[in-house]
């Protein structure tokens, strides 16, 4: 198996050392992580023969996430994931305006959110990375010094977990998600239509033309949402429906059965060719579904090019937009209080 090079992410940017971070278990899985963007560079796991394949799609250098205007390769996401509409919203009698980098909406933390900086390394073994990072007040328009931390820990269960932390010296909004793009027949080999995926769901959050949620709860059953039992991802996501072509495919948020704060079972994802299993297990209360639309002849590992649809996205959050829908579970913190998140990737064949 040979893994990526970690000459390949060695230098400077911004002033700031970047490098390539290498996690392996005792069972030969692979997780390696970069300190720019805390991103998710790749992760090799055994099919049902135990070949291993990397199913994250990414580049293989350094220099291709800094330069390319990817869309937030295996980033990490913040201060706020997902969209608020028109960029604007109001705490506590005052009202905040960001930047509108998404049609007419603000997007995954504006035009330099934390998958464009150089997080600090705080703690590296072979299991696990810290990663910390301190977005200062009024960063791309946010209140408060907010001081995030993210770690990575890849167990001998064949978990990667994902731990997120933030505190802040001012009431602010936090939100982060990890942007990883998946193919569980490998990155770069294709269509992810025949891929089967299960939502743990039986509702979720439709939204405007603009991807934007209108503050609704729907129930899934009857709509080309319904992941409650497992099916083709490809099956309907051409279907004559609003939600789908709003989002030119699937880009949904789905409300996750278990309560906010307890783990619980978001997704699972299972590949017949390969036998590949992923399951998502998290904290959060949504889960937000997006099958690589808009992306079409991106650059990728190897001097590939990723096709549309060649992948998809579990990201693990609050609901889009939630500062300015009240009923949506709060992404409001306050000084003393502490932003908690846990998302696990459990990997497994069949």
């Amino acid at each position: 198996m040979n893994i990526i090079r970690e000459e390949s992410f060695a230098g400077v940017h911004n002033g700031k050392p970047v490098g390539l971070y290498t996690l392996k278990n005792n069972n030969g899985l692979v997780a390696q992580v970069t300190n720019f963007g805390a991103i998710i560079v790749s992760i090799y796991v055994p099919d049902r023969e135990g070949n291993m394949a990397d199913i994250v799609q990414g580049y293989d250098n350094i220099s291709d996430y800094i330069n390319g205007n990817g869309p937030y390769m295996g980033a990490i996401c913040g201060r706020c994931a997902n969209r608020i509409a028109r960029g604007k919203f109001t705490l506590l009698g005052k009202e905040y305006s960001l930047a509108v980098n998404n049609g007419p909406n603000h997007l995954h933390g504006g035009i330099t959110g934390y998958n464009r900086v150089v997080w600090d390394v705080i703690r590296y073994s072979t299991s696990e990375v810290l990663l910390e990072y301190l977005s200062p007040d009024r960063e791309e328009g946010y209140p408060g010094n907010l001081r995030v931390s993210v770690t990575y820990t890849l167990t001998d269960e064949n978990e990667l977990q994902i731990g997120y932390q933030a505190v802040t010296d001012k009431t602010t909004i936090v939100n982060l998600a990890s942007h990883s793009y998946f193919n569980l027949a490998g990155e770069g080999s294709g269509s992810i239509y025949d891929h089967e995926l299960m939502i743990n769901a039986s509702f979720f959050t439709p939204t405007d033309e603009t991807s934007v949620p209108t503050g609704e709860i729907l129930s899934i059953r009857g709509t080309p949402m319904d992941f409650t039992e497992p099916r083709k991802i490809g099956e309907l996501i051409e279907a004559d429906h609003d939600q789908i072509r709003y989002g030119a495919g699937y880009d949904h948020n789905f409300v996750l059965k278990h309560r906010t704060g307890t783990r619980g079972l978001a997704a699972v994802a299972y590949d017949p060719a390969s036998g590949r299993v992923m399951e998502i297990h998290t904290t959060q209360p949504g889960v937000q579904l997006y099958t690589a639309n808009w992306i079409d002849n991106e650059k990728g590992k190897g001097g590939r090019r990723y096709g549309r649809r060649w992948s998809f996205c579990l990201e693990t959050q609050h609901f889009a937009d939630a500062i300015n829908k009240p009923h949506f579970p709060s992404i409001i913190l306050n000084p003393g209080e502490e932003y908690r998140h846990v998302c696990i990737h459990k990997f497994s064949t069949r």
